[in-house]
């Protein structure tokens, strides 16, 4: 994104297109060193390439290249968490638009259903997935048996799993077998080796927050374009620092 002179758009008017309000309300960010281009704190009358710079408001990354979109959507059972599948089975991609071509920002395997986030932004999605913003997903839990408080301490603790031992996480119990269970780490099937580990198979696995975000009324199979408000404290939530 260039002006007629081909220096770039004015800082200003690229944020206030990205939903941080008026130009002037933008103006006073800059102004205050809240904003910074490519690791630069901006100053103003700065111009950008809205399609190269990495803009950081407070830390945050902004998605400001012309054509990013992210996409909330219910992933029901038996959907791979793929671009393309080599068994044929139905991909996450092919219940959401085809263009702009978007991936999904993280996994779930194919019998875990719920909040799965697809977007062209790959920055926001590399943040989301690195455990060292700590990005919560919480998910409820349906498991065999009903788990002990001995067992409810061992998974808040942390549990030995053949990859190391995990990150305390915060459980809940909701029902007899049914657990409310809050993680940041990323690692494969993790919360059904975490069941596994302390004896307690899942039966039924539902994620229900990713961050900031979390919406009950989506339909399995179904999705939604982020709100304004929703993608930025998402971006507040992976800010530098986090």
């Amino acid at each position: 994104m260039t002006d007629a002179a081909g220096e770039g758009v004015r800082l200003q008017k690229v944020l206030a297109r990205a939903g941080f309000g008026s130009r002037r309300t933008c103006d006073d960010l800059i102004a205050a060193g809240r904003v910074r281009v490519d690791g630069a704190v901006a100053v103003l009358g700065r111009r950008v390439d809205a399609e190269t710079a990495l803009i950081l408001v407070d830390g945050a990354p902004v998605g400001v290249r012309p054509g990013l979109v992210y996409y909330l959507l219910n992933k029901p059972v038996g959907v791979v968490t793929t671009a393309d599948d080599p068994q044929g089975r139905p991909v996450v991609v092919g219940l959401v638009p085809d263009e702009p071509r978007v991936f999904p920002v993280g996994r779930l395997d194919l019998d875990t259903e719920g909040l799965l986030l697809l977007t062209n932004d790959g920055e926001i999605a590399n943040r989301i997935t690195h455990p060292s913003y700590g990005v919560e997903k919480e998910y409820v839990v349906h498991v065999e048996g009903s788990p002990t408080r001995s067992v409810l301490r061992q998974l808040r603790e942390g549990v030995e799993l053949d990859d190391g031992v995990t990150a305390p996480a915060r459980v809940t119990p909701v029902e007899p077998n049914v657990l409310r269970l809050v993680i940041h780490e990323g690692r494969n099937r993790q919360v059904r080796r975490m069941c596994d580990a302390v004896g307690h198979p899942v039966i039924r696995l539902v994620r229900t927050r990713i961050g900031p975000l979390a919406d009950r009324s989506i339909r399995p199979g179904t999705w939604r374009h982020l709100e304004t408000d929703e993608l930025r404290a998402l971006e507040r939530a992976v800010a530098d620092g986090a």
